[in-house]
């Protein structure tokens, strides 16, 4: 069996694993939603998924639902629920559609009611009632992803943007109680800031956010500014919160799947949090290191990188990490370094990341496609395409940050 093989079934087995299905079940054991009305909010990459789990377990006590997902990213329909989806990563007139008929569904509630608050990674442009105009709003969100923050920075802004993020939303609910399910996306599980915390009290301020804002240098209206200097709830009394699936669950999971291919894995970190070409290049030096061992290896890395976005080309930071590893690990043998988002999808593209090998750069030096000149476009997708390295899984269901390993195979 080759690399690209045991590749995908490392993907496989650990998207598998990060499945939000069995989480949902367990967050749901021993509750008790009877006396009121019972609602589900689902927002997110992963709401569909989520979604189908709690509609399996509650059956008929769901009486209205709301679920706003990605495009393409629904499998079919749920009963008692309306399904949306809209714009990502940017939010467009979908997200504020979708979001106005969550908020119409939580309005005049009472204290024996539940909203059961399904949360993935994505909902902070998937779930938005903005404050300002949408054009101002894609503007700010284009500025931010472009700029390298991260996504903490990014939630900071946003949340002060929104009628719904750092938790406004359980603001409208009340005095009904919110039930939340979270399924964690960002490193160190910052439940204030997965989806820009709409159900959970905030912890970021004013001060950081205009700090935010001084340190990228971005360009905001009047309006916008003004924004930043209201504060966001720091008390919520009507909130229930489990969270649920992490990327050290992806890790252990294609550790496990490593293990059983021959590999003897090592897992890096967790928290991986750099520029993507830093991350491939670090990669690509451990891969030289270990390159004269006898036995085969794994070196296992989640988190999430950057990208500083400077050309016109198209990708996503885990294609810009595999493409920039490909130029250390050139001429080595049976050596592959691959990177995939657990979602699915990689900026905004069609593909889940990307794979390379020792023979990577010779194959797109054939093709006269110089790797240098690609990442300072940021084109990491046609740059992977040309050499058959783009990895497709499309959507997963779930939604645990991006996985990256480097297999020397002996």
């Amino acid at each position: 069996m080759n690399l690209r093989n045991d590749a995908q079934l490392i993907i496989d087995a650990a998207i598998t694993a990060a499945l939000p299905d069995n989480a949902v079940k367990k967050a749901l054991e021993g509750e008790n939603f009877s006396g009121g009305k019972l609602l589900l909010v689902a927002i997110g990459k992963a709401a569909w998924t989520m979604a189908e789990a709690a509609c399996q377990i509650l059956t008929d006590q769901i009486n209205d639902g709301v679920v706003i997902t990605k495009y393409d990213h629904s499998k079919g329909e749920l009963p008692h629920v309306r399904i949306y989806e809209a714009g990502h990563p940017v939010p467009d007139a979908n997200s504020i559609l979708a979001t106005e008929q969550a908020i119409r569904l939580v309005t005049g509630l009472s204290s024996n009611d539940t909203v059961l608050l399904l949360i993935s990674g994505g909902g902070s442009a998937l779930f938005e009632k903005s404050l300002i105009p949408l054009e101002m709003l894609e503007d700010i969100t284009k500025q931010l992803l472009a700029s390298g923050a991260d996504i903490v920075e990014m939630n900071t802004i946003r949340k002060r943007l929104s009628a719904v993020k750092g938790g406004k939303f359980a603001k409208l609910c009340e005095p009904a109680r919110v039930f939340s399910i979270v399924l964690s996306d960002i490193i160190g599980d910052p439940l204030d800031m997965i989806a820009s915390g709409p159900a959970y009290p905030d912890n970021s301020t004013c001060d950081q956010a205009r700090e935010i804002i001084a340190k990228y240098g971005l360009k905001l209206p009047k309006e916008i500014k003004e924004l930043m200097d209201i504060e966001t709830p720091h008390q919520l009394t009507n909130v229930t919160t489990k969270i649920t699936g992490s990327v050290t669950q992806l890790c252990e999971a294609a550790k496990t799947k490593c293990i059983q291919l021959g590999y003897e894995p090592i897992v890096l970190t967790s928290s991986l949090s750099c520029e993507a070409k830093e991350a491939g290049s670090f990669l690509s030096s451990i891969a030289r290191y270990y390159s004269d061992r006898d036995n085969s290896l794994a070196f296992i890395a989640g988190g999430e990188t950057v990208v500083h976005v400077k050309g016109n080309g198209l990708g996503g930071r885990n294609q810009e990490l595999a493409l920039a590893s490909a130029i250390g690990i050139a001429g080595l043998k049976d050596t592959a370094i691959f990177s995939v988002g657990s979602d699915g999808t990689d900026g905004p593209t069609d593909a889940a990341g990307g794979y390379v090998d020792g023979n990577t750069q010779n194959v797109l030096t054939d093709k006269s496609i110089n790797i240098y000149k690609v990442l300072e476009n940021n084109d990491a997708y046609h740059g992977l395409q040309a050499c058959d390295g783009l990895i497709k899984t499309g959507p997963t269901g779930t939604n645990v940050n991006d996985l990256s390993i480097l297999l020397i195979k002996r």
